[in-house]
């Protein structure tokens, strides 16, 4: 089985997306019922006692997801929120983003292990995916029509040493992360003929 991770570009993957809700009520496989609806009244009551605020940003719940495979594809993290995970940890990225790695690079079956390294997309790959997550998030919030937003931060999560770090590319990681204004702006030009 190959191992290669291949994005689907934003608005092909929008339109799948926007197909699966209209047609049946799902977000690949997730029936709409089982997504958290931040304002509806929940089985422990309002869920006003779960919104919280960290890192100056509003948090729908304090509940997430950490840093792995599931959260590298922005379709994983958009079922994550779709789920009622609010605080995010994406995929660890670094600055070797193009290694040969044996797989899985977490094996479970009888004891743990780890050989690291395990970034399966390029950095610039990375960072497309994490926005098309947030876009998408946006998008889905405002179809719902889920007051005051997502209710969500992004935690990058970036290694391994402090050298790979100062690289040119993880710099450049940093920096889109910190602001894509330009980026975005682009994304939600080409978004307009899917979800206007």
């Amino acid at each position: 089985m190959p191992d290669n991770l291949h994005p689907l570009p934003l608005d092909k993957l929008l339109k799948i997306i926007i197909h699966e809700l209209d047609h049946k009520d799902s977000y690949f496989g997730i029936p709409s019922p089982l997504f958290f609806d931040p304002g509806k009244t929940h089985p422990h009551g309002n869920p006003e006692w779960l919104k919280t605020i960290l890192f100056g940003k509003r948090l729908d719940t304090p509940i997430g997801i950490a840093a792995g495979p599931h959260s590298q594809m922005s379709q994983g993290i958009v079922a994550a929120w779709l789920s009622g995970a609010r605080y995010i940890e994406l995929k660890t990225v670094q600055t070797l983003d193009e290694l040969d790695i044996p797989r899985p690079c977490i094996d479970m079956q009888d004891e743990g292990y780890n050989c690291e390294w395990s970034q399966e997309l390029k950095i610039t790959q990375s960072f497309e995916e994490y926005l098309n997550a947030w876009i998408i998030i946006h998008v889905l919030n405002h179809r719902f029509g889920w007051d005051g937003g997502p209710g969500v931060v992004f935690n990058m999560s970036v290694g391994y040493d402090l050298k790979g770090i100062r690289n040119d590319n993880m710099q450049w990681f940093l920096e889109q992360m910190s602001d894509c204004t330009g980026m975005l702006n682009m994304k939600k030009k080409q978004l307009r003929a899917v979800y206007p």
